[in-house]
Order: C-alpha cells, then sequence, then structure tokens
C-alpha cells in the first residue's frame, strides 16, 4: 500500500508540478499587489475621506464618462484609487475625484496579468476549472505525502535547501518543506478551490441554508448616486462603502457594497439593492446576520487572498506561495532524477 501511495503521490506531483510553481507564485506576487499599486501609481498613495456625498459624485462623473462602466471598487483600504470595471473585459483606474487615469484591456497591466494568470491560467473559464482541480490535486498532494512522510519522521530536519543536486538531498529537502508547509499549503489549495467551486463549498459548509433572495424587479432610470449611496449608508452608519455595481439588464436593481466592523472580505459582503428609478433601497443583506456557514463561505476570499491579519498573515502567506512552487519544483526534480545502479564489477575466475 506504501509503495502505491509513493508512486501515486510522484506521478501526480510531476504532472501538476508546473501548475503548482505558477500558482505559487503568482499567490505571493498577488499579496503585494497594492503594495505595487502604491508604487507605480502615485494617486493611489492618496489619502481618502470615503463619505457617500464624495462617493457620489464619483460615481456620477464615472458614469458620464464611461458609458459600459459595470461597477466601480471605491478608493479606500489603503489604496487611493477607484478601480473600473467595465464592458469587454476593459478595466481602468480613476483618481480620488473619480478623474480617469488609465485604461487598459485584459490583461495589458502587470498586475493584471499576474491576477488573470493566478485566477483563470490565461484561459478564461477553462483554465479557472483546471486551478480549481489542482488545488484540490494538491491537497490529495500534501495528505498523500504526510502519510508516505510518517515511517521517515526521524528524520525530518528543518534544512529546507536541498544540499546538492543528489536525488537523496532533493527527496529530503522536498520531505522538510512539505512538512514545514503542509498546514498552510492546505489551507490555501482547499480556499482557492472553495472559490472556483464556490457553489460546492457553500452547500458543504452551509448545508440546508436558503438560497440567496432574488433580486426584485426594478424600473429603469438615471440612478442619483449621491443619494443612494447616502441611503445605503444610513441602513449601515458604521459600514464603509466600497463597491457600487450598475444594473445588468432592464429591470434589475443597482447594487451596493459595505464592509461592516467585523467583516473580513475587503469589500465586504453587506449589499443593498437600489431601484435605478427611484434610487431607494429596495433590498438589504446584512452579512452579519447570515447563518455561521454562510459567513464561513464568505470567509474563503479573505483568508485565501490574505485580507485578514495584518503583515504576519500577508508574509505568511506569501512565503506558503514560494513555499508551493519550490514543492513543485524539487519534488519533480527528485521524480526525475533517478538514483543509478552501481554496475557490478566483472566476474574474473582464477584457474
Amino acid at each position: 500500500m506504501m509503495g502505491v501511495l509513493r508512486t501515486v503521490h510522484a506521478w501526480a506531483g510531476a504532472i501538476l508540478s508546473l501548475l503548482l510553481l505558477v500558482l505559487g507564485l503568482t499567490g505571493t506576487l498577488l499579496v503585494f499587489e497594492d503594495d505595487w499599486l502604491r508604487l507605480t501609481v502615485p494617486e493611489a498613495r492618496a489619502e481618502v475621506l470615503p463619505t457617500a456625498a464624495r462617493l457620489g459624485a464619483v460615481a456620477e462623473r464615472l458614469e458620464a464618462e464611461h458609458s459600459d462602466l459595470r461597477s466601480v471598487n471605491f478608493a479606500g483600504a489603503g489604496v487611493g484609487i477607484q478601480r473600473l470595471y467595465m464592458q469587454e473585459h476593459r478595466y481602468g483606474y480613476a483618481d480620488e475625484s473619480g478623474g480617469t487615469l488609465v485604461t487598459w484591456h485584459g490583461a495589458a497591466r502587470p498586475e493584471a496579468f499576474v491576477f488573470d494568470l493566478h485566477h483563470e491560467l490565461m484561459a478564461g473559464e477553462t483554465g479557472e476549472l483546471i486551478g480549481g482541480i489542482a488545488a484540490l490535486a494538491a491537497v490529495l498532494l500534501v495528505l498523500t505525502g504526510l502519510v508516505v512522510w510518517a515511517p521517515a519522521w526521524r528524520a525530518t530536519r528543518l534544512r529546507v535547501w536541498p544540499r546538492s543536486k543528489r536525488r537523496a538531498d532533493m527527496v529530503s529537502s522536498h520531505r522538510n518543506l512539505g512538512l514545514i508547509t503542509a498546514l498552510p499549503a492546505l489551507i490555501f489549495c482547499l480556499t482557492g478551490a472553495g472559490l472556483i467551486f464556490y457553489d460546492q463549498a457553500r452547500a458543504i459548509l452551509a448545508p440546508g441554508a436558503p438560497p440567496p433572495p432574488e433580486a426584485p424587479v426594478v424600473g429603469s432610470g438615471d440612478i442619483d448616486w449621491p443619494v443612494a449611496l447616502a441611503a445605503a449608508q444610513a441602513r449601515f452608519p458604521a459600514a464603509k462603502l466600497r463597491m457600487a455595481g450598475w444594473p445588468s439588464a432592464p429591470g434589475k436593481p443597482a447594487s451596493i457594497r459595505l464592509k461592516q466592523p467585523g467583516e473580513w472580505h475587503p469589500n465586504g459582503r453587506t449589499t443593498i439593492l437600489i431601484d435605478p428609478a427611484t434610487s431607494r433601497v429596495v433590498q438589504v443583506t446584512d452579512a452579519q446576520q447570515l447563518q455561521s456557514g454562510l459567513r464561513a463561505t464568505n470567509a474563503l476570499y479573505p483568508i485565501h487572498a490574505a485580507s485578514i491579519g495584518g503583515w504576519p498573515y500577508r508574509i505568511v502567506t506569501a512565503l506558503s506561495g514560494l513555499a508551493l512552487a519550490l514543492l513543485g519544483g524539487v519534488g519533480t526534480w527528485s521524480f526525475l532524477v533517478k538514483p543509478r545502479r552501481k554496475r557490478r564489477a566483472p566476474r574474473t575466475d582464477v584457474t
């Protein structure tokens, strides 16, 4: 049985090594995305006071400049720019007053390229599915690796960098690194898979939970964003306004996302729907009042994206991404480099 597990672990690791390398490295880079924005976009360093009146004026200005605007992620949470999401895979940044700084398509900017590579492997929904399967397979690798490690636990050391390229040293490094990083690897792979297979994760974490309420049918009109955002803020005075979304189709409501104190998600999961015809609130979802299973489901993203815990957790996340990449590389090398059998000296008969 142990031999079968070793074979499964080795072959699965060899096949998945490239994916783990890509997902681990890009995941590490994404931990520092906000720092990259503050470094490369001067306006992102601005201190912003995100009041309903200010953000309402921003939304009005952006709506006038971009007819294809789908949603805006408001400035705040340490980044002083608005992030724009438009139709046909068009994106942009705007300053604190709503002035457009830059727009682009697809993965034209470095941070967008890294995000697409991590999230969809640059292959759309197919790449997203492959990434989710790879995350689940990585969970299997970790678990089988622990089983394979158990008989040799006395040989475990803290040394993670191989002494040489010899197979024995590579295997030792792979084993030690895998043991040290087993828990964070399981956490990030499980949460990553949960984000891809969200409905399945929701069913597991919140069995029997009622489905999300359907959005009411509403009228059409020009949303008065200062009024709508003020109404949302009045419902949750202690919350931060994080996102505004335009109606996806006639008869559909606009949406506002807020982050209440105690919520982990960087954009909050408290949602208010707005009737575009009246700019009034028509539906409220209070994330803090959801059952525990649904709150656990909402925690998948902030745990995976290191949106909680401050710098210590971000460093752990970044190191875990590097460790995942190194595990894939070292494991594959040790799998490919087979030990050479010593040739027996030819037998000579003395007569």
